[in-house]
């Protein structure tokens, strides 16, 4: 039996599974190295500590990295987006090497772990959106448009290493403690950002990333 908390079917499936390793794109006129255009693969998938067998990343300083070995996004979001941008939007649309239904940012919370296929994973950080992104749809303002929907998406960690297909279940298996979501850290890293009994919760979670830390206490250090 799926476990739920308040209502919300906490396995969610893996409708797609994409990889891509960094080449040159042209978005908006303009040559970019990048991985961000993946593509949905079949079969059996080897997840190692940095990510998937045939994917990575073109920006090693800002994506990547044991915090960041897997990128997720809820296809959930997609028709939001096919309205907002006025188009039939791509598969892996933001990047992700996870599309994955019946997934929101409140639903789940950083350092929740998870049962993907043989491998554990563990949620790190929201995803933070970049000029790639915007540049690959033209849209100087995406990251933007990004933040205030919430729809961000998030990081996974791996626990352990395994084998991932397409339609494999992401199956709860350990709350964090703190249970502080996605969305919640989101609010407070881009709107709320005096907020800092807000700055302090956030912080108080130890599967927090590296790269998430520093930065939350640098906005601490402006709060007080």
């Amino acid at each position: 039996m799926v476990e739920i908390r308040k209502g919300v079917p906490l396995e969610m499936i893996v409708e797609s599974l994409n990889v891509g390793l960094p080449k040159k794109e042209i978005f908006d006129g303009k040559p970019i190295t990048t991985g961000i255009c993946k593509k949905p693969v079949s079969g059996q998938v080897t997840l190692g500590a940095l990510g998937f067998e045939g994917d990575g990343v073109g920006d090693t300083k800002n994506h990547g990295g044991p915090d960041k070995a897997i990128c997720v996004y809820s296809l959930d979001h997609y028709p939001f987006w096919e309205k907002t941008l006025g188009i039939k939007v791509p598969a892996a649309a933001f990047g992700e090497n996870l599309s994955v239904s019946n997934l929101k940012e409140d639903d789940v919370c950083i350092g929740d772990i998870f049962l993907l296929g043989t491998a554990a994973v563990q949620i790190s950080q929201p995803r933070q959106p970049c000029k790639t992104l915007a540049a690959r749809y033209g849209r100087n303002d995406l990251a933007k448009l990004v933040v205030n929907s919430g729809f961000t998406g998030f990081y996974f960690r791996v626990l352990q290493e395994g084998i991932v297909e397409m339609g494999t279940p992401l199956v709860l298996m350990e709350k964090d403690p703190q249970e502080i979501s996605v969305a919640f850290a989101n609010r407070i890293f881009h709107h709320d950002r005096k907020n800092s009994e807000g700055i302090e919760s956030v912080l108080a979670i130890p599967a927090l990333s590296e790269s998430w830390q520093r930065s939350l206490r640098k906005m601490r250090e402006k709060c007080s």
